[in-house]
């Protein structure tokens, strides 16, 4: 049986792979191994835009208060403010209901443990373990059950926490994309109660057109609004705002890789980068390397995945890790990635040194990368097939130290990511093709 849980919760198909069912059973399974702590468990959930989301959420609810624990509603919110809550309220978890970045056919259901931390895999393999075995468990009655409390002021709450990590943007003009998903209400609010012009791009979510041309994997609008508005610069979020992408006053799209440095460099000047390190995953860029390395700091490198780079900043001690995509750590300040929060961080820094976002920027040489990603069938037959091996090694070879390719499987989509770093951007779109030619061939 394959594994439920992928890299960032358990995702699928709306109401086809994650059916009403499924969310029933994962809030009943998740609500027995996380609210056993507790005499009367409380479970916070929220979720995104999504048309699928209300579907779920009361599959979820269900599930969680047939098992005896209360469910605390706090409706459409950020995945970093459904974490935040978690703490402040005291629950025994958190879930939410979002695939993120994917389309808005796609949702997803992921747990945070009372502290506000995604689940480590031993924890997900007891829920999923928990799954198979409903029938035996004892279901509580009576006074056990149970109940539904809606959140009041939940997103005031956590735009107050954002705005306790911010300093002040008077008189800065800033287009903010919301991706038609979670940011859409608290992002202009909280910018703009900081003292900023703000512009916000994307902020009329109708359950379909989350992520829709918009958002951080579409930067471009947000590009073409910055220069239309003549504004400081730009961000956007992805459907669920714990990433984010900015664009400076040139129209130039600044990606996670490049935040990272500006934040590091900016926190090592203040001796406020703890551990001197950085850590990051193996899709960031050559330029970030070093960028850092140059600054005298230590680079942290791990596998994809956001909950690595939490692993890895709690094993090191570091602070401050991410990924090239913009999901990016400010552990001092949250538990996950938070879009908003690192929108704030990187304001601050242009707001300290009084200059411009391109400015700060130069700091870092991004060298040319091309990724492609190709639909499979079978990621593991793909990634063990002898051509596909063989055709990565002589592109290494070819590469040498000026160069790397990197293939892996999404851990959230039926994909193969290939991607190639080099000096010669044509050179890598042509490698990367041929490596794609090959994984198709060999299906």
């Amino acid at each position: 049986m394959t594994r439920l849980f992928g890299t960032d919760g358990v995702r699928g198909e709306a109401n086809k792979e994650l059916t009403p069912e499924l969310a029933f059973q994962l809030g009943k399974a998740g609500a027995y191994i996380l609210g056993q702590s507790q005499r009367k468990a409380k479970i916070v959930i929220g979720k995104d835009t999504r048309i699928s989301g209300d579907m779920l959420e009361a599959a979820l609810t269900a599930g969680i208060c047939s098992m005896g624990a209360d469910v605390l509603k706090v409706g459409v919110l950020p995945t970093p403010g459904i974490a935040y809550l978690t703490r402040k309220l005291g629950a025994s978890a958190g879930v939410v209901i979002s695939a993120s970045h994917n389309p808005y056919q796609d949702n997803g259901i992921k747990f945070f443990t009372g502290t506000g931390f995604k689940l480590p895999d031993e924890l997900e393999d007891q829920i999923e373990d928990t799954v198979k075995i409903l029938d035996d468990l004892d279901l509580p009655a009576d006074s056990g059950i149970g109940r539904i409390i809606e959140v009041e002021n939940a997103v005031e709450d956590y735009a107050q926490f954002l705005k306790n990590t911010a300093m002040t943007l008077d008189g800065m003009k800033i287009v903010l994309d919301c991706a038609n998903g979670a940011a859409s209400e608290v992002g202009p609010k909280v910018l703009s109660e900081l003292g900023a012009q703000v512009i916000p791009l994307f902020n009329q979510p109708d359950g379909i057109n989350i992520n829709v041309h918009c958002g951080s994997t579409y930067p471009d609008a947000l590009a073409r609004a910055v220069l239309e508005y003549g504004a400081d610069m730009g961000l956007a979020c992805d459907g669920d705002a714990d990433r984010i992408i900015a664009v400076d006053e040139n129209g130039n799209i600044i990606d996670g890789d490049f935040i990272m440095v500006i934040c590091a460099l900016a926190l090592k000047e203040k001796d406020k980068l703890i551990q001197d390190a950085v850590t990051v995953t193996v899709m960031s860029n050559m330029g970030l390397h070093k960028a850092l390395r140059g600054a005298g700091i230590k680079v942290f490198e791990t596998k994809v995945g956001d909950r690595y780079v939490m692993e890895k900043l709690l094993e090191t001690g570091a602070v401050l890790g991410g990924e090239q995509s913009g999901h990016i750590i400010f552990l001092e300040h949250n538990t996950t990635g938070d879009g908003l929060l690192s929108g704030l961080q990187l304001l601050a820094v242009l707001k300290e040194k009084k200059t411009k976002l391109s400015a700060l920027a130069a700091q870092m040489h991004r060298f040319p990368q091309v990724l492609i990603n190709t639909r499979v069938t079978n990621k593991d037959k793909v990634l063990n097939d002898p051509k596909v091996n063989s055709k990565i090694q002589g592109i290494q070879q070819l590469l040498g130290e000026d160069g790397r390719i990197l293939v892996r499987p999404s851990g959230t989509e039926p994909l193969i990511r290939v991607m190639v770093e080099g000096p010669d951007q044509e050179e890598l779109t042509r490698l990367a093709q041929e490596v794609v030619e090959v994984v198709n061939a060999v299906q």
